[in-house]
């Protein structure tokens, strides 16, 4: 859990540059409709529409890069840029050696394999990014401080964390040429049998959809279900201009659900992580999940509001996930229809509506208001209840009572001396960071900690919230103490 929370921080920052995109694009969208449903695109109107897409897209469509060097950044100890470039260099090897090219290359057999072969196309993803963002700041943190013969001395220290996150991406990749594929091919086969379960059987895709998000697997069940993966095809057909007489299926039945979830659920969930966001944090979590519901009403991008909690919140992504499955499952049966290009917002809403195969496209506004208010008060109820860390919750420790904290002296050096003595001297130490307010130390030993003498040291207090984590309070000038700190330490 620990491992998720720090995840879901280091993710905030790529997280941060994704609403502006969303709302680029649902504008581009509107001002050029034939970047969506293709045709010409000519004039001032369409070519400014079709300008403002590509520049919101241009980060959409390369979220997964923007999440291996965030996270790399974000985990590695003092946020080293070190860590982002082996990142980095973790999604390019791996990437590259799971491209469907170099794959059919080393296995030929793969390429008469549909399945498998749709596989590594949509290797990219997001999953993948995390991935090679955690190589990268792992290989930071443990090998930064790496001394070689002299001989190769050059490469010794930061120098060789991005060759090793190389090596570590080059096993992996071997290992995901065999796994990546059973992976993809399961979730296929998943899908065969829950699209003949009829309404429930779209509620459950709708489940499942959301719940893979994190790992990019969605696309194995999206490929199902939108297209001729095995006869399907809800979004091919129904953007062709078919209705539910030209298929087997209620056309349309795999992608209604998710409009009043993107439009009006989303927002509302919103609104409850601000409602819940401590005081001095809610304008920050109204900077991010405000702008990310509008992102996601807009044109249907959810990835700013998802990854902005699902690791910091697992347990209430799964509930998200849920509502998803049960929203869709009620649109369904009362016989809303739309469909979408890119993904279930008010823009594809619009252009769908004139379509064949559209159908009570006005129940959008009781099921929208459904949403709003069923995901508002599901999330302001798990949020509260369950003490959980979303947008704005999160145990930063830069309260304002400990941001007043004064050290007995600015001699931060001999602070730092007393603090390291009090946590069982530098052997006992095994990673340094800091917060707004506090000295966080991961220790070998807890019973090498004495709290009496840290506190000697002219600092607020002392806090131990895991059996090997130490905390210490020492107010806002803890940026020089934790200077001084690791210093004393190498």
């Amino acid at each position: 859990m620990k491992f998720l929370q720090k995840l879901g921080k280091a993710l905030m920052l790529p997280v941060a540059v994704l609403p502006i995109c969303g709302i680029l694009m649902g504008i581009g969208y509107y001002l050029c409709p034939a970047t969506m449903q293709g045709g010409d695109i000519e004039g001032v109107k369409n070519l400014i529409g079709f300008f403002l897409v590509k520049a919101g897209s241009a980060l959409i469509e390369n979220m997964a890069i923007l999440f291996a060097i965030g996270v790399g950044v974000g985990m590695s100890e003092k946020n080293d840029g070190t860590g982002g470039i082996a990142a980095l260099a973790s999604w390019l090897m791996i990437t590259t050696l799971l491209s469907t090219d170099v794959v059919t290359t080393l296995i030929p057999s793969i390429a008469d394999n549909a399945t498998k072969t749709l596989a590594f196309n949509k290797i990219a993803n997001p999953f993948i990014g995390i991935l090679s963002g955690v190589i990268g700041s792992s290989c930071y943190n443990k090998f930064k401080n790496t001394k070689l013969p002299n001989w190769l001395a050059f490469f010794s220290g930061k120098r060789c964390v991005a060759i090793i996150a190389g090596l570590v991406s080059i096993i992996v990749s071997a290992v995901l040429l065999f796994v990546w594929p059973l992976l993809f091919g399961a979730l296929v086969a998943l899908g065969d049998a829950v699209a003949g379960m009829g309404i429930v059987g779209a509620g459950i895709y709708a489940f499942l959809n959301r719940l893979l998000i994190p790992t990019g697997l969605h696309h194995a069940l999206n490929n199902v279900f939108w297209f001729d993966t095995i006869g399907l095809g809800d979004l091919q057909h129904f953007w062709a201009g078919e209705t539910s007489a030209d298929v087997t299926w209620s056309l349309g039945m795999y992608m209604s659900g998710f409009f009043p979830c993107m439009m009006f659920g989303i927002p509302g969930a919103a609104l409850a992580m601000i409602q819940c966001a401590k005081p001095a944090k809610k304008k920050i979590a109204i900077g991010l999940v405000a702008s990310a519901a509008v992102c996601s009403f807009v044109c249907g991008v959810t990835e700013p509001f998802e990854f902005g909690f699902m690791f910091l919140a697992p347990g209430l992504y799964v509930i998200y996930a849920l509502l998803y499955g049960i929203f869709t499952i009620i649109t369904v049966a009362l016989g809303f229809r739309a469909g979408f290009s890119f993904s279930a917002g008010a823009t594809d809403l619009l252009f769908s509506s004139t379509l064949p195969a559209a159908q009570k496209t006005v129940l959008i506004i009781p099921l929208g208001i459904a949403a709003f208010v069923v995901f508002y008060f599901v999330f302001l109820f798990a949020i509260k209840k369950f003490d959980l860390k979303t947008p704005g919750r999160e145990d930063d420790d830069d309260l304002e009572e400990e941001k007043k904290v004064q050290l007995a002296s600015d001699n931060y050096t001999e602070i730092a001396k007393k603090i390291l003595a009090g946590c069982g001297g530098k052997e006992n130490i095994v990673s340094i960071d800091n917060c707004v307010t506090r000295l966080r130390l991961e220790v070998r030993d807890m019973t090498a900690v004495n709290d009496k003498a840290i506190k000697a040291a002219g600092v607020a207090g002392v806090i131990k919230p895991g059996k090997t984590s130490v905390q210490v309070i020492v107010g806002t000038k803890v940026q020089f103490v934790a200077d001084a700190f690791s210093k004393l330490c190498e």
